[in-house]
């Protein structure tokens, strides 16, 4: 086996490793975050198909009636694709074996060259449409983009996007028997040294008559008449079939690889992302709901001290609940010394709020419960607040894999408090703290409600 061979096969099984550790990465995921990842993990999952079996894809693109489908149907050699002269017809991604490509990835027994369609460019309420054509970009290892004329801004635009996508790329006259030699000669010239410098390497120009119009033809028989008849000349892609074979004989192996290897990477990026976003949504979701909770079950409870270990229970199954957010196990033992060591690194902040929580629930004991109201909302705004400050606190722990990282819990909590509104968060749980007191038909003192 050659070096360079050997080495390019290495690449694929690289490349196939990547996706299937992209997979592995998100096995675990919540059933929730499954769900809202469903369309990206789908994504990897065919992919991975698609490298087992050795396929390669090649993705046509091209504004409506530039002779798309008449240029797959060229290549097949029979008609699997509508041609409709309104233009338009294709309205989805689809796909076709192309059966005669006569091409198989080297070291794989099996394989197959699929021609993809997708809808016209320009096609207008394609929004939907246009990101699948996106996906179906990004799964490609080669792209044919088919124009019929010079390149008008549209055509520029969306060849200039594709680009981004680092795929080799094919660029198509498919009706070149409409010019003549001069004429195609001179659009040649203009497309390769004007139009997509920078874009398509020249050689990377081809052209193709996929579906000819019909030719008037003189034809004198042997006894010296003469008669014209119209005819439709047969498909002309050859230069096309040439170009893509010779592409994928010379590097087809390493075009899928690294076509693969970026494919997981993108997908891996955009998945972790996704799932950061949501678990974050949710943590915060969390943290809000405990910090309220505790707010009002400190602020109400009329037993004095019993209060202050209610609220640190409150902390501590906020902890085991964020901890299930980013799919961990955390035991409720753990889960109070994390809550220990966050409310030690708060320093001055948590004193003063056990110095008020202590107060007032002295000030409860000396009026045997009588003074909750007045100590509502001073109280359970105060402790709503350290809760807050665990829970958030908590959840970069979490989020970073359960570590500090270099920062340290207390460094940690100093970049919360100081990101962190603490008279917008107070004034919010008062709120919080005052509904449940109108709400509550026992309460009966609205002036300590008014004040």
């Amino acid at each position: 086996m050659q070096p360079i061979v050997a080495e390019t096969e290495d690449s694929y099984r690289d490349a196939m490793n990547a996706v299937e550790r992209a997979l592995e990465r998100f096995k675990n995921s919540s059933d929730v975050e499954k769900e809202k990842l469903r369309q990206e993990l789908a994504g990897l999952r065919a992919m991975h198909d698609k490298m087992q079996c050795g396929r390669v894809e090649i993705v046509v693109f091209g504004e409506i009636s530039v002779g798309k489908s008449a240029l797959i149907n060229a290549l097949i050699g029979r008609d699997v694709a509508a041609v409709d002269v309104r233009g338009g017809w294709t309205k989805e991604v689809w796909q076709v074996a192309w059966d005669g490509a006569g091409y198989c990835l080297p070291g794989l027994g099996v394989s197959q060259v699929v021609l993809v369609d997708t809808p016209g460019i320009n096609e207008v309420g394609g929004s939907t449409r246009g990101e699948r054509a996106r996906e179906a970009a990004q799964r490609a290892d080669l792209l044919l983009f088919v124009t019929d004329s010079d390149f008008n801004e549209v055509e520029h635009d969306s060849l200039s996007s594709l680009v981004t996508f680092h795929k080799p790329i094919i660029v198509v006259l498919s009706k070149s028997d409409l010019y003549s030699p001069d004429q195609k000669a001179r659009l040649l010239h203009v497309l390769t040294q004007e139009r997509l410098v920078g874009l398509v390497p020249a050689e990377h120009v081809v052209t193709a008559a996929a579906d000819p119009r019909e030719r008037e033809y003189i034809i004198e028989s042997a006894d010296g008449s003469v008669r014209s008849e119209w005819r439709k000349p047969q498909p002309d892609v050859s230069e096309l079939r040439a170009k893509i074979l010779e592409m994928l004989d010379r590097e087809g192996l390493a075009i899928v690889a690294l076509n693969a290897a970026l494919f997981a990477a993108d997908k891996t990026d955009r998945l972790a992302s996704l799932r950061v976003r949501l678990r974050n949504e949710r943590a915060s979701q969390v943290v809000w709901s405990y910090a309220t909770l505790k707010a009002i079950a400190v602020g109400l409870n009329p037993i004095a001290v019993a209060d202050v270990f209610g609220g640190a229970a409150v902390d501590v199954a906020m902890i085991v609940t964020l901890a299930a957010v980013y799919n961990l196990e955390l035991s409720w033992t753990h889960a109070r010394q994390l809550a220990l060591s966050i409310g030690k690194a708060a320093g001055f902040m948590t004193a003063g709020v056990l110095l008020t929580t202590l107060a007032t629930s002295a000030f409860k004991a000396l009026t045997i419960g009588k003074g909750t109201l007045l100590t509502a909302l001073p109280q359970g705004a105060a402790a709503g607040y350290g809760s807050y400050i665990v829970g958030e606190a908590a959840r970069y722990y979490f989020e970073h894999g359960s570590s500090w990282g270099g920062e340290g819990p207390k460094k940690v909590v100093e970049q919360i408090l100081a990101r962190t509104d603490k008279d917008s968060v107070v004034q919010k749980l008062r709120e919080e703290i005052r509904k449940r007191l109108l709400t509550n038909p026992h309460s009966g003192n609205d002036d300590v409600l008014k004040s």
